[in-house]
């Protein structure tokens, strides 16, 4: 168990109690989910053995390094989509997805943005750069935000976990030894009916928590409302501002974040050239860079201090959100640092189970245990390679496999499984549950079974 030297056995008591104890705090008592997360992560620690320095260090770090990665991005997201209200441009974006796609297409858009914006970049920074257009749609529609969140998040999520140049998949191919360009054609090919099984879950969810954003925007509304999309275009204003300007601060982030990935795999011998594309695609740089276009192409006309105002109002509300994922990164630190992963992976490597089911499901279980599908399929690359390797497995199809069981079951140690939630709102454990854990549950369902059907033929 490394420096620790932590009893594995004691470890799975401790992490069985501390789980139960955090769902019983979330749905049974006051405790808000902060603070639930937290005292979780402490029970876990203290009754599995931890000493107490390395307990508070694996919390502190873990609720740090979660929040150093998007915390800042949470922020700058927050406060673009304030941008986006206070101006019309969210509303001019609503607008344009109606006039082209027509009714009901709402969240098939939605999946397919998702889909491919999440190639490139991070699903957390995907979800929170484009949660105010799907939150604009849901106002003017009238249709439940939950549906339209669900749809957007599952495209990112499933294209993230399956297809490079995010970190996991690209990490996961380095290791069993894995074609990029097979991957990537292999990774969209089964992501596509995952994807569609999303979308259909999308709609059913969504018609079952019906949520919209209140007429201001400051709030939420379970009150329904009826609005077809030709309601909305007879009122549609074209003196708001032009699409180029109320697009353009959403996708420069996403192809500065996409011309990183794309140069980090294809190289760059100009080093000031390298220099500016790595600077600029960082994704708290590009963020930023979206932000800044907001303010002078969207609020150029505001006065400075309901500009100020704004930007204040839209910090304030980020604070909920990360607080709560960093202690969804705290819990998961104390699992990860304590070596209880591992040692049970390592078990259900030794039994007799097919070679391309091993890779699944010990990515399965670091995903339920720790949260992070990333550490999941990485993890899962680990314990398995030299087994893929010396049975021959095609080692494309043994990614997709850890690739694919880091999707499972996405729940409260999962940083995105709080983004997505508090995003829209949704502060009931049930419901969370519903809206986000079922839906990547499917995913991973789905895109195993298509793998397995692949494999069949071409393994």
């Amino acid at each position: 168990m490394g420096e620790l030297m932590l009893s594995p056995e004691r470890m799975i008591i401790a992490m069985v109690i501390g789980i139960i104890f955090l769902v019983f705090m979330i749905l049974k008592t006051k405790v808000h989910t902060f603070l639930a997360l937290i005292i979780a992560s402490l029970l876990i620690g203290a009754i599995g053995g931890f000493p107490a320095p390395n307990l508070i260090k694996a919390i502190t770090d873990g609720f740090g390094g979660t929040l150093g990665s998007i915390g800042v991005i949470i922020g700058l997201g927050v406060m673009m989509g304030e941008i986006f209200e206070f101006s019309g441009a969210a509303k001019k974006m609503a607008y344009t997805f109606l006039k082209v796609l027509g009714k009901d297409k709402e969240e098939i858009a939605l999946t397919i943005t998702g889909f491919l914006v999440s190639i490139p970049i991070f699903c957390d920074s995907g979800f929170v750069i484009l949660a105010p257009l799907a939150k604009a749609l849901s106002r003017q529609s009238k249709k439940s935000m939950v549906g339209l969140g669900v749809a957007l998040a599952s495209g990112l999520v499933i294209t993230h976990s399956l297809i490079p140049p995010t970190p996991g998949p690209i990490g996961a191919a380095g290791i069993f030894g894995a074609n990029i360009g097979s991957l990537i054609l292999w990774g969209i090919l089964i992501a596509i009916p995952m994807s569609a099984a999303c979308l259909v879950y999308a709609k059913y969810i969504g018609k079952k928590i019906y949520q919209i954003p209140t007429e201001d925007g400051e709030g939420w509304t379970r009150e329904r409302s009826k609005a077809v999309a030709d309601e909305i275009l007879a009122d549609f204003d074209e003196n708001l501002l032009s699409a180029f300007s109320s697009f353009l601060p959403i996708l420069v982030p996403i192809v500065l974040i996409l011309l990183q990935n794309v140069t980090a795999l294809v190289g760059v011998e100009n080093e000031t050239l390298k220099w500016i594309i790595n600077f600029t695609g960082a994704p708290i740089v590009a963020v930023a860079v979206g932000v800044l276009l907001a303010l002078f192409l969207l609020a150029k006309d505001a006065p400075r201090d309901e500009v100020a105002k704004m930007m204040e109002k839209g910090l304030a509300s980020a604070g909920i959100i990360i607080f709560v994922t960093g202690g969804g990164g705290a819990l998961g630190s104390v699992l990860r640092t304590s070596g209880v992963g591992e040692y049970i992976a390592k078990g259900i490597a030794t039994t007799a189970i097919p070679p391309l089911f091993l890779p699944f499901i010990i990515a399965t279980m670091m995903r339920l245990i720790q949260g992070s599908g990333t550490v999941a399929m990485l993890t899962a690359a680990s314990i398995t390679a030299p087994i893929m390797t010396s049975l021959g497995v095609n080692p494309t199809f043994a990614t997709l496999s850890a690739c694919i069981g880091s999707l499972f079951f996405s729940q409260f140690s999962d940083s995105f499984f709080w983004v997505v939630n508090r995003t829209m709102g949704i502060s009931d454990a049930k419901e969370q549950i519903r809206i986000w854990s079922i839906p990547t549950t499917i995913a991973w369902a789905i895109g195993f079974v298509v793998l397995l059907i692949i494999n069949g033929f071409f393994g």
